[in-house]
């Protein structure tokens, strides 16, 4: 063999391996960039709640430079103040006259004359609480026959010692307030001055959760019947477990339920009926509902395409142009929201708008790029559940409702670590549900637990949750 055949062998080995080398470094760089991206994630570009972001990424996300104006209300703000209670809500009056003059030189004493108009100032004060309590004595009488029989609690009168609004109460301040078990012994007796024991408090949450059970399963088959409803899960823990904890969302019911995971499986049992319109992300436990009668929430789009701006050369490319035509549909609806764009000009201009991002998200697919085509691909298979709240009424292109019912959720859960037991489960799960809908349809909640826990002793219908039915 000759030197030059030597040569030219070696030299093609090392090409092999400057080949070999680029293509490990191009994967190398590949993986580089994906964990980078993977770092720089916080709850403005992904689906990370925004309680995990880090200092730096809140400051970064919501830091502005001093605008230099003082602290408070700005001129031109419009000022709020407390509105004077209406007479029938005083309890009492107290007419203050000036004794005399105040002009300097004068101090003339003045008559005592009543002003078509004074001035009104109201104190509200909480008067000294008593706890009201009745007792029962219960009589044994003997009969001529030797039988002795036993007086009987009247109907309506727990067995227990917390009466139907002590009960409500309770069960209001551990699922509105979210106090501790602990600290509701503390506030019962050092507020109220009723001494409580763990053991009763326990007893009554689980008294509250069964009187409000069928009001629960009417309000769960009243959010699967309805003809938009936005649907969103967030963690729960049982005992130190994962479990999942849904919500279903309409805009005078809230529905919350508490899944052993987060399967298809388990959320389909929450559906009574498999109805209307669904708002989800593109989660794949939403697969039993069909594409055509979903919308998939662009809030989630944009926190990823934020993902994909913040990422270099085509894909920082491909991302920012994803943004500029996000908000330019979020813009559009907005007005045809209200009012000042027409619903037609509106379906008019996503007609332009729709193939634009279309073509966008498959330039992204064909890149190649892992975490980024893939989310492409995703995305394009659920193209038409994209556009669905351009031609429904009633439609929202983001899922924020079901997120905003769950933060009460998430606090909670941060406070208390989740529940002990399957029944602690169910009266998270129902309290919530009876708190959130009274909320939004400005009903009174202790009134309604109060007569939802009177019913329940007086073997009677409980007050219904749905909107429109009889109320307490």
């Amino acid at each position: 063999m000759g030197v030059q055949d030597e040569r030219d062998r070696r030299l093609e080995k090392l090409e092999a391996q400057v080949v070999l080398l680029l293509a490990e470094n191009a994967a190398l760089r590949a993986r580089v960039a994906e964990l980078e991206a993977r770092l720089a994630q916080n709850s403005s570009n992904s689906n990370k709640p925004p309680s995990s972001d880090a200092p730096a990424d809140r400051e970064r996300r919501g830091g502005k430079e001093p605008s230099g104006r003082p602290r408070g209300g700005q001129p031109g703000h419009k000022g709020w103040k407390r509105t004077l209670l209406p007479p029938d809500k005083v309890n009492r009056t107290r007419d203050i006259y000036p004794e005399r003059c105040r002009r300097r030189g004068c101090g003339k004493r003045l008559p005592h004359q009543p002003e078509a108009d004074p001035i009104r100032h109201q104190v509200v004060e909480v008067p000294p609480i008593t706890p009201d309590v009745t007792e029962f004595r219960l009589h044994r009488v003997a009969c001529d026959c030797g039988k002795v029989t036993c007086g009987e609690l009247p109907p309506g009168v727990p067995r227990g010692m917390c009466g139907p609004r002590l009960t409500a109460l309770i069960g209001l301040l551990s699922g509105n307030f979210k106090l501790s078990r602990r600290d509701s012994v503390s506030f019962f007796s050092d507020v109220l001055g009723v001494k409580i024991s763990l053991g009763a408090l326990s007893q009554s949450e689980d008294d509250v959760s069964e009187a409000i059970a069928v009001p629960v399963e009417e309000a769960r088959v009243h959010v699967s019947e309805q003809a938009v409803k936005n649907a969103d899960a967030t963690g729960w823990r049982q005992s130190g477990q994962g479990r999942t904890l849904w919500t279903i969302v309409t805009p005078l019911v809230v529905f919350f339920g508490i899944a052993a995971d987060g399967s298809r499986a388990g959320l389909r049992g929450l559906f009574a009926t498999v109805r209307g319109i669904l708002v989800t992300d593109r989660g794949t436990q939403f697969g039993f509902w069909a594409m055509k009668a979903r919308q998939i929430c662009w809030a989630h789009l944009v926190r990823r395409f934020v993902g994909f701006a913040e990422r270099d050369g085509d894909v920082g490319k491909l991302g920012e142009d994803l943004l500029f035509w996000s908000q330019t549909i979020f813009h559009a609806w907005h007005k045809a929201r209200d009012g000042t764009l027409s619903r037609r000009k509106f379906r008019d201009f996503i007609a332009k708008a729709r193939p634009v991002v279309e073509g966008l998200l498959e330039q992204g697919a064909a890149l190649g790029v892992r975490g980024v085509s893939g989310s492409c691909k995703d995305i394009l298979v659920h193209r038409l559940a994209l556009w669905t709240f351009v031609d429904h009424d009633g439609v929202e292109p983001t899922n924020n409702s079901a997120e905003r019912a769950l933060r009460a959720f998430v606090c909670w859960r941060k406070m208390c670590f989740g529940s002990q037991s399957e029944r602690g489960n169910r009266f998270a799960a129902r309290i919530m549900t009876v708190t959130q809908t009274l909320r939004r349809q400005r009903r009174h909640v202790l009134a309604y637990l109060t007569a939802a826990v009177q019913a329940k002793l007086l073997g009677r219908q409980p007050p219904s949750l749905l909107p429109g039915m009889a109320t307490p």
